[in-house]
This record gives C-alpha cells, sequence and structure tokens, in this order.
C-alpha cells in the first residue's frame, strides 16, 4: 500500500474487493494528521522559536513516528480484513468443519479488529502533539494544526465503527474488554480536536 500511488490506492478502494476498506482509510487519516502536524513542526523553527526548540522537535521526531506506524495499521487492516473473508469460506459441511470455521471467524474477527483499535490510539497521540504544538506553532501554518485535528477525529470515528463491527462474532471477553475500552476514548478525541479547531478559527478571525 505504501509503494502505491494515490490514484491507484482509490482505484482500488473503489472496487468491489474485501480491502483496503474503511479501517484502511481511517489509518490514513491519522497517517495525513501526523504528516500535517510534522509540517508544522518543520516551518516552527528559527530564532523566532527558540525558546520551543526542544518541544518542537520532540513533536517532529513523534508525529513522524505515528505517520510510520498509522501507515503500518493501513496495511495491517487490509491484511486482516481479508483473513476474515478467508475464514468465511472455511467449509462448513461437517460438525467438525463447521466448529473449526467458527473458531477461525472468531480469531479472524479479533484480529481485524485490533487495527482500528490501534488507531484510535494513534489518533489521540496526534490529537495530544497537536494541543502542544498549537500555542507556540508557526502562526502562518496554524490552520494545517485544525486540518491534523480534524483527520484524527475522522480517523477516531472511523476506526471505532470498524471495531465496533468485529464485535459481535468475538469469544473472548478479555479481548472485547479491551476493544470497548478503546472505543470509549473516542468522544474524548473528537471533543478535543473540535476544541482545537475552534481555538484555529477564533485566532484567524482576529
Amino acid at each position: 500500500m505504501r509503494d502505491e500511488t494515490i490514484s491507484d490506492f482509490l482505484d482500488r478502494l473503489a472496487d468491489r474487493v474485501p480491502a483496503p476498506g474503511g479501517g484502511a482509510s481511517a489509518a490514513l487519516h491519522a497517517a495525513q494528521a501526523a504528516a500535517l502536524l510534522g509540517m508544522v513542526a518543520r516551518y516552527t523553527t528559527g530564532e523566532k522559536y527558540a525558546a520551543h526548540q526542544e518541544v518542537v522537535e520532540r513533536i517532529r521526531r513523534e508525529s513522524d513516528t505515528l505517520r510510520a506506524r498509522a501507515l503500518t495499521l493501513a496495511e495491517q487492516d487490509a491484511a486482516a480484513f481479508t483473513a476474515v473473508t478467508d475464514a468465511y469460506r472455511l467449509p462448513g459441511e461437517s460438525d467438525q468443519e463447521r466448529a473449526a470455521r467458527s473458531a477461525a471467524i472468531a480469531e479472524a474477527l479479533a484480529g481485524a479488529a485490533r487495527p482500528p483499535a490501534d488507531v484510535i490510539a494513534a489518533a489521540l497521540d496526534v490529537v495530544e502533539l497537536a494541543e502542544a504544538l498549537l500555542p507556540i506553532g508557526n502562526p502562518n501554518v496554524v490552520t494545517d494544526i485544525a486540518a491534523a485535528a480534524e483527520a484524527a477525529r475522522a480517523a477516531a470515528t472511523t476506526a471505532r465503527v470498524n471495531v465496533e463491527v468485529n464485535l459481535g462474532g468475538i469469544r473472548d471477553d478479555r479481548v472485547r474488554s479491551g476493544l470497548l475500552a478503546e472505543t470509549a476514548r473516542v468522544d474524548e478525541i473528537a471533543t478535543r480536536a473540535e476544541q482545537i479547531t475552534a481555538a484555529v478559527r477564533e485566532e484567524i478571525a482576529k
């Protein structure tokens, strides 16, 4: 996925194929959000920002790491969803085959829920970096902090439904509880992203 052109990826996204889908799109929202923060951090350099150099450099490093992590999650999501479709194609004629198929589906669904759950965590990390960068970032690119926040919000809310759609088939209560704990953070992420955007809009309206 990381070596495709944008056009090729969108062609696959629009095609009648199991993956990529919404989960990969959520991860790419997070990757774009992190990239935007990396860009703002790189514009926040020089003597004018010397007092904040250490914080800005940390944000640059962490946003680059998040961008790579989110792209990996996009690829993992596509692979995990393919595993789900493969599990549903297993034979189920005998009792033994049906039991094996059911267990394989449950395992695959748990695997498919993991990447979007991790996207939610990545989106929260992006929002936290955006909050730290907002008061010290170069005002000429402050709208890109809002863009990052909104992309992170899209990542989190999209990832949430991609976790929830898999929950019904997951048998392991511990796994379900962990996934539900991840989705419970989404409303907070959305609220904090909205606050960042509101602050940016207030700033540019002055």
